[in-house]
């Protein structure tokens, strides 16, 4: 910067110019002579002509006040509170499932076992506790108070040394006490973003899931592993069953949640602990499957297989059959070497004959109760075909001689269908499409349990008994006990007795034995219509199970190949081409 030029009279060298005359005068009136004034301007400016753009100051005021709730947990407090619910949550399933099934004391045991062994498996694990937010702070603000004040001390004692100012000190402090605020919540704005903001999704177009793998539904399928070790003969759909009823704490956690924890979850915490439905079949198979798996790798840690023979059992009764059709079900899944694990890791592989060979089968990794409904349903349409075409027994050795007739089973089988669709928790269930208004009185009594049990807190209930009583005044004993069971729970007098299919010495014209004629169908025809019977009992195994129809012809279809080609090769190794073997 050039040095300003001094009066030539008084030596002043301060100068101000003039508006009327423009003319540069110091501070005593003199004139400045001999100088030159220069205008610049533009005339004729082209397209590209620049413009200066004001800038507004981004700049906050130290005392703006935050809009932000002060009681909500961000970062890594908000993601161990979520493990801790997560964890609470699963207690108090663990304790519902106890008094529900009457499991013992060893299964809470193997569920705390499981869910310290899931938390290290995690891609992610659970942040350690940090400290509590207000000590923290107040901790490190009071920790740099003495180290200022010895600073202040030791250089205003020194000779020369220039003293912080207090404001500055404060003002240090200050700003250390926000950072570490900030870095403790993660984020300094309002919750209100949670509506707007949305994750992004991945490049390659997969959608972001950011709770996976710590979502409830893992605590379902923690719950299914665990009786899978105990070797309980559950499956799947028990559990969501309870789910739908509010039996098993799942939907609306916050009900089950101490308001001190529930206070502190952000919306994006309250969402992903809050699932609006249960979780499927197949959603829970392949997250217990995927557990199972870890837990041997990392731990060698092997889970049993499943209980085959009471599961069976209850697939069996619940298609109406009987201990025969029970033996004929046995047999055929030896035959098709169902592995009946969570994982095909879990068990042997398959013996490799030929280079080619596979190590396990198509379908191996599907729920095994859907497995062993497959298999019961093959059974029943080699005994009666399902296609349009009577079956008759020629061979008095035959065992479908101790199976009843077609139209008796039939009949039996209509019963028990109607029987569980009449029965309360599938009546409740998400997939059911009854009205209230076709409901009796006892099963209108129950619906008002459960939608008191899902809509009202259990200290509510607990507390205040008379709440629906008030609303809903009703006629105390009208809830019958023996409805809503299936005919598989009644007892044996109730059930009708079936009628063997006896031999026939001869053979009428369009008359199969049973096993002839089989016919598979292809899931790849989709317009073929499958018959009566077979869409009969196809659409209530589904439902029993829990999976779609679709999905069972397409099991049906692998295992029925599997079976023809290893009945083949057991011809061929016989060498009789017309040699019929029963089984």
């Amino acid at each position: 910067m050039a040095p300003r030029r001094k009066c030539n009279v008084c030596g002043s060298q301060q100068w101000k110019k003039e508006p009327a005359t423009g003319l540069l005068v110091c501070g005593e009136g003199h004139v400045l002579q001999n100088y030159l004034e220069e205008t610049y301007e533009a005339h004729g400016l082209g397209a590209r002509q620049g413009h200066k753009r004001a800038l507004k100051s981004t700049r906050e005021s130290r005392g703006r006040t935050t809009k932000a709730n002060p009681e909500l947990y961000h970062g890594a407090r908000a993601e161990y509170l979520r493990f801790q619910c997560l964890q609470l949550l699963l207690r108090k399933q663990v304790a519902a499932l106890i008094q529900l099934w009457k499991l013992p004391t060893e299964f809470e045991i193997i569920c705390r076992d499981l869910w310290a062994l899931h938390l290290s498996l995690l891609p992610s694990p659970p942040p350690p506790e940090p400290l509590l937010h207000k000590q923290a702070t107040q901790v490190h603000v009071e920790s740099h108070d003495p180290e200022a004040i010895g600073t202040h001390g030791e250089n205003r004692g020194r000779p020369g040394a220039s003293s912080p100012k207090g404001d500055d000190v404060e003002g240090d402090l200050e700003l250390e006490a926000l950072l570490w605020e900030l870095s403790q919540s993660g984020s300094s704005e309002d919750d209100k973003d949670d509506d707007t903001r949305q994750p992004r999704p991945n490049p390659d177009g997969s959608e972001v899931k950011p709770f996976g793998r710590t979502g409830p539904a893992n605590n379902i399928a923690l719950l299914m592993v665990a009786c899978w070790t105990l070797r309980v003969p559950v499956m799947y759909l028990d559990l969501i069953r309870l789910i739908e009823s509010y039996k098993l704490p799942y939907l609306e956690p916050l009900h089950h949640l101490p308001a001190g924890m529930a206070r502190h979850l952000t919306k994006h915490n309250v969402q992903a602990l809050s699932p609006r439905h249960a979780p499927t079949t197949q959603v829970l198979h392949s997250i217990s499957a995927r557990l199972a798996r870890k837990l041997l790798e990392s731990y060698k840690i092997h889970t049993p297989e499943m209980n085959a023979a009471p599961m069976l059992w209850r697939v069996v009764r619940a298609l109406g059959g009987g201990p025969v059709l029970y033996s004929l079900s046995k047999t055929v899944a030896h035959v098709l070497s169902l592995p009946l694990a969570l994982h095909h890791t879990l068990v042997p592989r398959l013996a490799k004959l030929k280079d080619e060979d596979p190590d396990s089968h198509k379908f191996d990794d599907i729920p095994p109760e859907l497995a062993l409904l497959v298999t019961v349903i093959i059974v029943l349409k080699m005994v009666y075909g399902f296609d349009g075409q009577p079956r008759v027994v020629k061979n008095s050795a035959d065992p479908a001689c101790a199976l009843p007739r077609l139209e008796d089973y039939l009949m039996i089988f209509r019963e028990v269908k109607e029987a569980h669709t009449r029965c309360r928790e599938v009546l409740f269930s998400a997939s059911s499409k009854t009205s209230v208004l076709d409901l009796d009185g006892p099963m209108l009594d129950e619906y008002l349990d459960l939608c008191q049990r899902g809509l009202l807190r259990p200290e509510t209930l607990r507390s205040d008994q008379r709440t629906l009583e008030e609303f809903f005044p009703l006629e105390p004993g009208r809830i019958d006990t023996s409805n809503g069971l299936t005919a598989m729970e009644r007892p044996q007098g109730d059930q009708h007795v079936l009628r063997a299919g006896l031999p026939k010495e001869g053979r009428r014209e369009g008359e199969r034995e049973p096993g002839e004629g089989y016919a598979v169908y292809s899931t790849r025809d989709v317009l073929g219509v499958l018959p009566e019977e077979m869409e009969l009992v196809v659409s209530y195994g589904a439902r029993w199970v829990g999976v779609d129809e679709e999905f069972i012809l397409k099991v049906s279809e692998a295992y029925e190949r599997r079976l023809l080609k290893w009945w083949a090769g057991l011809r061929k190794s016989e060498g009789s081409e017309g040699r019929r073997r029963t089984f």
